[in-house]
């Protein structure tokens, strides 16, 4: 049989064309049903099947219609309908394995299964083809048909299971499906040849033919165009859902501000519009005053409206350049970006006359005020941090003095950086003073209660100044350059002690953004790991965003390095920087660490749930589990419980404790 003098040209261009369209719907609806959770993948992978059989069927009989077999033909109806059944369970098995097997190797097998399906119904396709004549077969090409059918289907949803970092995946798997498809047909019906001889039965007519080709391009598009419809109906509500998710992110629940998050990207965003243009930016940090008055007096209610209309207020003062965010609490913070030092004067007076000016409620009055402190990129600052920090400094100094006007940054009056100085270098010699510590916090299971590992937090105690809390000696250690030390100290220090652990518990040990920019960390690791004993898969870092951001591929490298080790890698403090979403997309993180700010408002406040919710729907959707920081009250864990998130960690399931392999006081866990 010769495709070119045997066929129809017209009807075997609509039977590619089906066949196209109905390969990239299969493409699109399987992608859905390996990102769907098991019940939801079941109904994504019955409407593949659905698409897939339809596909195969309607390319089958509008190919068969192109075909002239130079005798008359008629159709088993019983036989055709059998067909498509054959296709839609031999696809369904197919697509079933190729989603939810474990690796790669189980996308060949669902591949195969589905090439197996083609075959089935395109041979269950030509008994039911009745033709007035003998019909003879020729093996090998029979063989051939079935072998690239299999082949291609096995390759196209083995490039689907790829990486979706792979250029052209989706294309090329729809050229293949295509291919397994159109070369198992036309390969099939080579090896057919057709003696005409007299058959009893009537014929179908040209014009039953055409009609007949007409009702299959009619039922298989509109089941095809569905499946289409519906993947791109998820897709849009997925996007839906997760710009809904980003503008949570980024802005204040209470206030409708913008948020830390959405403050740090606008600084950015500012300090480079000025360094093109030679303007200056101007940040002001805002704390206000008495206002834990007013929530001690008139309630939390009362604050959160005081906060409202303050938000408010600040924000119709603003001009051209010019921004506000609220940073959590009464803290606030405005930015404008100006060429004279008036400008910044007339800004920074706007807002305190407005944070001065009385409030006026149905029921009370209230009457503020705001310390404020202001520097200046690029006067006071090289990096948006330190102009933050400087500001902050100021702040602290308009609030120390009382002052009735801002406060701008003088290096001279700000003592504190003095002393941060004198206490860094105290830090640097703490090791060989064995003045450092590593205690343990444990995580558990929000669910069951057990515990899921332990969590290493270095501590210090200073011999003059006593306990020296992570947060102020941490960005010391980074500031001045023995952060590696530090964190090789604590690493080892760690690892030595979960090496003796009886338990088997999991230990979890934070690394610091400029650790992760060092490409011989992996390496160390390992050394560690070897020089104390402890099994990979019992060792965990977490590290925030930040540590992505500042060298995104170098850090990934990294990370990739340390991951493929067998270390655990989770994203910790979740929703306090500012391209949290894009950080998950950039890297398969094995955990996410909710930042305690948002546990800290999940009592009795609607907004606080909803972005936990947001945030438990956005992990379960990616496969990564959920703990959430900070969980200090019953009450906090009952929400976390209810809405399903997977572990928990602070001082209700327990305190910090000295490590257990040193014979001291163990790790203490509360049960809840």
């Amino acid at each position: 049989m010769c495709i070119a003098i045997d066929h129809d040209p017209w009807l075997v261009a609509l039977a590619v064309a089906i066949c196209g369209i109905g390969a990239f719907a299969i493409v699109q609806m399987f992608e859905r049903a390996r990102e769907a959770q098991r019940a939801q993948g079941i109904a994504w992978a019955f409407l593949v099947a659905v698409a897939a059989s339809a596909t195969i069927w309607c390319t089958h009989f509008v190919a068969m219609l192109a075909f002239e077999a130079k005798a008359p033909v008629t159709l088993d109806p019983v036989l055709t309908i059998a067909s498509l059944m054959v296709a839609m369970v031999g696809s369904f098995a197919g697509f079933a394995v190729a989603a939810w097997g474990k690796n790669e190797i189980f996308g060949a097998i669902g591949g195969t299964l589905f090439g197996a399906a083609i075959a089935a119904m395109h041979f269950t396709g030509m008994i039911a083809y009745r033709v007035d004549g003998i019909v003879a077969w020729d093996g090998n090409y029979i063989a051939a048909a079935v072998i690239s059918g299999m082949a291609f289907a096995a390759a196209a949803l083995t490039v689907l299971r790829t990486s979706r970092a792979v250029r052209y995946r989706v294309p090329l798997a729809t050229l293949l499906i295509v291919l397994a498809i159109a070369s198992l047909h036309f390969l099939a019906m080579t090896a057919m040849r057709i003696t005409p001889m007299a058959l009893d039965e009537t014929p179908l007519r040209p014009s039953e033919f055409n009609a007949l080709a007409l009702a299959t391009v009619l039922v298989g598009g509109i089941v095809i165009a569905a499946g289409v419809f519906a993947a791109m109906l998820d897709r849009q509500t997925r996007s839906e859902a997760l710009r809904e998710l980003t503008r949570m992110a980024m802005n204040d629940a209470l206030t409708g501000l913008p948020n830390r998050v959405a403050f740090r990207a606008e600084l950015s965003r500012q300090i480079g519009a000025a360094l093109v243009s030679g303007e200056r930016v101007g940040l002001c940090a805002i704390d206000l005053d008495r206002f834990k008055e007013i929530n001690d007096v008139h309630g939390h209610k009362a604050g959160d409206e005081v906060l409202a209309r303050i938000a408010q207020r600040m924000r119709d003062t603003l001009g051209h350049n010019e921004f506000v965010a609220r940073l959590g609490g009464d803290e606030f913070v405005a930015l404008t970006r100006f060429t004279e030092r008036a400008q910044l004067a007339a800004f920074a007076a706007r807002l305190d006359a407005e944070l001065k000016a009385p409030l006026v409620f149905a029921d009370f009055e209230a009457r503020l005020g705001a310390s404020i402190g202001v520097a200046v990129f690029p006067d006071d600052a090289a990096t948006a941090e330190m102009l933050a920090n400087n500001a902050d400094l100021a702040m602290y100094r308009a609030k120390a003095d009382a002052a009735t006007v801002p406060c701008h940054y003088d290096w001279q009056l700000d003592e504190a950086i003095r002393d941060q100085r004198e206490l860094a270098t105290d830090l640097r010699g703490a090791i060989d003073r064995n003045q450092l510590d590593v205690h343990y916090q444990v995580q558990t299971s929000v669910t069951t209660g057990e515990v899921t590992g332990y969590e290493a937090l270095l501590r210090w105690t200073h011999p003059v100044r006593g306990p020296i809390p992570p947060a102020t000696f941490i960005p010391l250690a980074e500031a001045n350059g023995f952060i590696l030390t530090l964190g090789e100290w604590v690493m080892r220090r760690a690892c030595a002690d979960a090496a003796a652990w009886p338990h088997g518990s999991k230990v979890a040990v934070n690394v610091s953004p400029l650790q992760l920019a060092h490409v011989d960390l992996p390496r160390l690791f390992h050394q560690i790991l070897l020089d104390t004993g402890l099994p990979p898969r019992r060792l965990e870092i977490e590290l925030t965003e930040t540590a992505i951001i500042a060298d995104r591929e170098r850090a990934l490298h990294v990370l990739r390095q340390i991951k493929a080790l067998g270390i655990g890698v989770a994203l910790d403090d979740f929703g306090t920087g500012y391209s949290s979403l894009e950080t998950l997309r950039a890297f398969p993180f094995d955990k996410i660490k909710l930042d305690r700010f948002f546990a800290a408002e999940l009592e009795g406040n609607i907004q606080s749930t909803a972005i936990l919710r947001a945030v438990l729907a956005l992990g379960k959707s990616l496969s990564i589990p959920i703990l959430a920081e900070g969980i200090e009250t019953p009450e906090q864990l009952d929400v976390l419980r209810r809405e399903g998130c997977d572990e928990a960690q602070g001082f209700l399931i327990g305190r910090p404790g000295r490590s257990a392999a040193r014979g001291d006081e163990g790790p203490q866990v509360a049960v809840a």
